[in-house]
């Protein structure tokens, strides 16, 4: 899976708390299982609020009488989606939840929506990086959650075509049995760490990668206008010997294989379970935070419990259970000032850089460019 403002350097209780700390007209009445309105009933195909169903409750009722619903890309042991489709279960037994290739990145998942179209089986949602997710707005559908006033304007996109939900900081996870903690990038460079640093995926397709250079991008003294910097990092740590190229999952972690590891700081604290001696460390300087997105298949199968599974992830509950399972929510800051927040949870977040970036859109975008046209020659 995969993550965006003109480079911000701020004090990171602005940062996540501010940036997630970083017109709902429409047809009430009653929905019915039809999803086309070929019968007077509401086009779940086209609803952008929840107004357009009229009540939770008809919502509900749509999508089960859909029955279904196909997710994508979603491990159970990332960000706490375990405990989070687990609970959409018990809540809607009446839906069964299709869990299809939890391990492909981003940009894998709008070729599967490509593929099957029209087929009951296309993904009816998507979890998407920034840049993957700038890439292919035609393939989404507007929808804006009951709960969209309290996202920050700069974790979504303005019509609801994807909307940030859960982030965090770009880390280092070691085996502290093997290595001792990076200080800065350029430990990763010796050679104590000769063929042990991974990337959780490729930065052209997945979010973790993509943020890893840009990570190595302003801790080498670059901005997030030009990735170059961080691209050369990556091309010296594979010329030293050092990058090891093997997708990074808990399997890895857990077996050894992978022993260092650039990804989000909730994704690498989550192997401390497996590995008791595996220890995550957000370096010092400039931190690089980002969050990843929610969009509705502009094709899904099943458009109405596609909603319903909106509405849920930006729900109290779900946005708490992001908390548990270490990463930020995107409505930490209204849920804070509105004391439904889960205080104990909050506090046990780990300490961060003074400074943090985010990228902008168009920073991403370019960056997208930049890493599609140079990546692969420089770690050949």
């Amino acid at each position: 899976m995969s993550s965006f403002r003109h480079p911000r350097r701020t004090a990171v209780g602005i940062a996540l708390t501010t940036i997630a700390a970083l017109a709902l007209a429409g047809c009430a009445g009653s929905a019915d299982a039809s999803s086309d309105g070929s019968d007077g009933g509401v086009d779940a195909s086209t609803a952008t609020a929840l107004s357009d169903f009229g009540t939770m409750e008809d919502l509900e009722t749509a999508a089960k009488a859909e029955g279904q619903l196909n997710v994508i890309a979603l491990p159970r042991d990332w960000a706490n989606y375990g405990e989070i489709l687990d609970l959409f279960a018990e809540r809607y037994p009446e839906i069964t939840i299709n869990e299809q290739s939890p391990d492909i990145s981003s940009a894998e998942e709008i070729q599967a929506a490509d593929t099957n179209e029209g087929l009951d089986t296309a993904p009816d949602v998507f979890d998407l990086g920034l840049t993957v997710a700038l890439q292919n707005t035609d393939s989404f559908a507007p929808y804006k959650v009951e709960t969209w006033d309290d996202i920050p304007d700069a974790l979504k996109e303005s019509t609801g075509l994807f909307v940030g939900d859960y982030g965090g900081y770009m880390s280092i996870g070691f085996d502290s049995t093997r290595f001792d903690a990076p200080e800065s990038l350029d430990d990763l460079l010796g050679a104590d760490f000769r063929g042990a640093v991974a990337l959780n995926g490729d930065p052209t397709q997945a979010g973790a990668a993509f943020a890893a250079v840009g990570l190595a991008t302003v801790q080498s003294d670059g901005t997030l206008d030009d990735f170059q910097p961080g691209i050369d990092f990556f091309s010296k740590l594979n010329d030293a010997g050092n990058m090891l190229k093997l997708d990074v999952t808990s399997a890895t972690v857990a077996s050894g294989e992978t022993p260092v590891v650039f990804d989000w700081d909730y994704l690498n604290a989550a192997h401390k379970t497996d590995v008791p001696s595996w220890e995550t460390v957000v370096l010092p300087g400039t931190g690089y935070a980002g969050y990843y997105n929610q969009a509705i298949n502009v094709n899904a199968p099943n458009p109405a419990a596609a909603r319903l599974w909106q509405e849920f992830l930006y729900s109290d509950d779900v946005q708490n259970l992001w908390l548990k399972g270490g990463a930020r929510p995107a409505r930490m800051e209204a849920m804070t000032a509105a004391g439904t927040i889960d205080e104990e949870l909050a506090a046990a977040l780990p300490a961060v850089p003074d400074e943090t970036v985010v990228p902008t859109e168009d920073q991403s975008a370019a960056a997208g460019t930049l890493l599609g046209e140079k990546w692969a020659a420089a770690v050949q």
